[in-house]
Parts: C-alpha cells; structure tokens; sequence
C-alpha cells in the first residue's frame, strides 16, 4: 500500500480524519491545503495544516491552485483524492494521476453539488444524506460515482452532529473504496443531472430568520446553522443569535408574524406562519451567550416584553 503516491488535498476539521486514515496506511507524498488565515497578526493553520505538519509531510499552499499547480504535480502522485478543499482543481492535476483525482463529498450525489451539504441538508429538511466518493472532473461535484453511503437525519441532530457522523463516515467509505480503485476494480456510474440539487455556500443574508416560514422551516435553519455561523433575528434593532429553539404547541393565529407570545420556563415563544418556535439559547449584540431563561431574569416588566415584534 505503502508504494502508491497519495496527494491529499483539503483543509478544515471535517478532512482530519480522512487525511490521518491516509497516512496511516499509504504513502502521502504531499498535502495541499488553503493559506493561513492572519488572527491578531498571527498566522493560523489550518486544522489539515496541522495533521501534515504532526507527520512531517510536505505542504503545499497555492493560494489559486489553477495557476499553481506545477509544485503538486513535481511529487508525481499515482491518486490524488481531496476533500473540502476549497478551490476548483486544474485540468493539469486533474489529467495527471494514473488512478484519477477522487473527492469525499457530504451528500448523497448528484444531491446537494457545491460547498455546503452538509448545513443545506438539515435547513432544506432532507430526511438522509451521506457521503459519495467520486471520480472528479472539471465541473463541480459531477463526476461519475464509485460509492455511497447513507445516513438518517435526526430531528435533534444539528450542524455538528451530523458533520461528525459525516466526517467518520467519510473516513470509512474512502479506506473500504481505495483498494478496489488500485485494483481497477472500481464502479463508475453516471450521475443523473436531472435530478440534481445545489448546496451554495451560505452567505449572511441565508443567516437571517424569516418568522413567516413555519416552524419546522425555522427549526431547521437553527440546527442547521448551529454552533456556527449562527442564525439570528432583530429584536429592537440588535442582531439576536439563535443558538437553540424547539417547536412549540401553540398556534396564536390572531398574532402578528414575529410576536413574542408566550414566556415558559425555559424561554419564550414567538409567533412563525403556523405555530410558534421557542427560543431556549441566545446571544444578543453586545452580550455573551445565554439561556433565555436567563435572558429573561433581566427583563423586569414581562408584561411589556410579551407583544413585542422581533424581525
């Protein structure tokens, strides 16, 4: 095993497993990951940076792979497989490796194509996704398939939850489906485009509530949003994180959109298109995270607290 030339590429935490399997058994010539990010004038690596630099393999940091790729192409790999990398690979990599360049991609393909499966699975409310190992080409996520596996959505699994699940599953998946592509045994299907589904990196504006949505609707953005970025809504005019709600049982269709309705024990109630979503874990601008619990220990007249409209 040992005597094939791997390229690995990729850069955050949801990589690290996958990339250690490698190495532990093949033959890592070189791993190319995205350039450091500066914090406090500070170079911070990057969490696939760290395993290289743990076991001593070259690295290599392009920062536009399309125009700079001759130094991963000078460690002559016989495989390059890559998983969220960050930047589209070059024909000149991508023709090069004798067994091809594969990817380890969160989603069931061709569900899900582009850089957030993983957050667009639970916000768009998919029952299952997984993970695919594909042959990549120059178009992104729609090369052909050599294997799947899938994995049930839980109504409590959120944004970490299931990136752990997917990144173990990952990591299994491409140690099982290696051997058989060293072999020439490996299944090339065609994906169907037909029935392709997109998954675009989430900007600020996907952050944002929309308490016209159901509840199951708003849930799903929380969890699916959640420990990072966050979403959030407005309440007088400050950015409110929502960390953690649950669904609650009232409907209050007399209320406005948006209006705070109920005060539980645990947190308060605000009106969405079919019921309400309870708000249980939040950060308001300016202040640190809390329970809404004890959001609310500080509101000294709830009376007025209840019928506000948050946007």
């Amino acid at each position: 095993m040992k005597d094939h030339r791997v390229v690995f590429m990729g850069t955050p935490v949801f990589a690290v497993p996958i990339l250690e399997a490698i190495i532990e058994k093949y033959n890592v010539v070189g791993v190319v990951t995205q350039p450091d990010n500066i914090v406090n004038g500070l170079p911070k690596y990057s969490p696939v940076k760290e395993i290289a630099l743990k076991n001593n393999v070259k690295i290599i940091q392009p920062t536009k792979i399309k125009s700079e790729f001759f130094e991963v192409i000078e460690l002559k790999p016989d495989i390059v497989i890559t998983c969220a990398y960050g930047q589209i690979i070059p024909s000149e990599i991508l023709d090069y490796p004798t067994y091809g360049c594969i990817n380890v991609h969160a989603s069931l393909l061709p569900k899900l194509r582009g850089g957030a499966p993983i957050h667009r699975a639970l916000i768009n409310g998919h029952a299952e996704t997984g993970i695919t190992i594909m042959y990549m080409n120059k178009s992104m996520d729609t090369g052909d398939i050599i294997s799947q596996v899938s994995t049930k959505i839980l109504d409590e699994d959120d944004l970490k939850t299931l990136h752990d699940r997917l990144s173990i599953m990952g990591k299994d998946l491409l140690m099982s489906t290696l051997p058989d592509i060293f072999l020439g045994k490996s299944k090339r299907i065609k994906q169907d485009s037909s029935q392709a589904t997109y998954a675009p990196n989430i900007k600020r504006e996907d952050e944002k509530i929309d308490f016209s949505k159901s509840s199951w609707e708003i849930y799903n953005k929380v969890r699916g949003l959640y420990p990072s970025p966050g979403a959030y809504f407005l309440y007088e005019g400050k950015t409110c994180k929502l960390y953690k709600c649950r669904i609650g049982d009232g409907y209050y269709g007399d209320n406005y959109i948006g209006e705070i309705v109920k005060i539980y024990s645990d947190g308060f109630g605000i009106k969405t298109s079919n019921g309400e979503i309870i708000v249980t874990d939040l950060q308001l601008e300016g202040k640190k995270r809390m329970l809404a619990s004890v959001f609310l220990n500080g509101i000294q007249d709830k009376s007025k607290f209840i019928g506000k409209i948050v946007e």
